[in-house]
């Protein structure tokens, strides 16, 4: 990979990007932002789909896990098999503490409703995922979003400017169905916990299973909010300025 130096002009670039298809927007994306540009990944229901499509055009591109610590056993595994079957360049990145020093000063933050589960986001997800972008030098990220996840999601463009760095959404438009075909047509596994009830996930303790009738979302986080943090604007600035410009 070369690096570059562009910053792409957004109002232009979004409405292009929305007639794209996924893999065009990988390879837009490593064009424009060259070593600068990495993928992040919880190993949740349906990553195969970006770990195999962002690979087959940057194979050696830097993969950031952000080892929480609370991951289901069955998602370590899941990890271990893709990184062996993808041959990811896996970088994993963890808090500067423990999860059992977290319980020992906080207490279940799970179990503390959404402030709770805020600040347990922000000690094992959003300050690990900051580290690990400085220390790789990361000017942008591919990230597996899709508008139909979350009300946040909904008004994503393909390409946001976050916390001083490009995101870039190129299955943003995709259906559950999509997603569903192109893992059949790769032959690429889900999360082994879809068989037993479960659509979206995260750490054991904010997870569950939900019912046929349940959005995919419902089983994260007890039903009190939907993101975990990693995804959205980290000061009301950048939250005015998503959407001052129409993002």
């Amino acid at each position: 990979m070369t690096t570059t130096a562009k910053q792409p002009n957004l109002d232009l670039v979004n409405p292009e990007l929305l007639q794209a298809d996924a893999t065009d927007i990988v390879r837009w994306a490593h064009r424009t932002f060259g070593e600068g540009l990495v993928l992040s990944t919880s190993f949740g229901m349906q990553a195969a789909v970006m770990l195999h499509l962002v690979t087959q055009v940057v194979p050696e591109i830097p993969v950031v896990f952000i080892d929480t610590g609370f991951h289901f056993l069955d998602t370590y595994k899941f990890a271990d098999e893709l990184t062996a079957r993808l041959k990811l360049n896996l970088k994993v990145y963890q808090a500067k503490v423990s999860p059992a020093w977290t319980l020992a000063r906080h207490g279940k933050l799970w179990e503390q409703g959404v402030d709770g589960l805020n600040q347990l986001d922000k000690i094992h997800k959003v300050e690990p995922m900051n580290r690990a972008l400085e220390e790789l030098s990361a000017t942008a990220t591919l990230a597996g979003l899709r508008r139909g996840q979350t009300e946040h999601r909904k008004s994503l463009p393909p390409v946001v400017l976050q916390n001083g760095r490009h995101k870039v959404h190129p299955i943003l438009t995709w259906s559950t169905k999509d997603v569903h075909d192109y893992l059949t047509k790769h032959d690429l596994p889900y999360h082994p916990l879809r068989d037993q009830g479960y659509a979206s996930i995260g750490d054991w303790h904010s997870s569950l299973p939900i019912t046929a009738e349940q959005h995919e979302r419902e089983g994260r986080f007890g039903g009190l909010k939907q993101e975990c943090g990693l995804h959205l604007p980290e000061t009301q600035e950048e939250d005015d300025s998503r959407f001052s410009s129409g993002l």
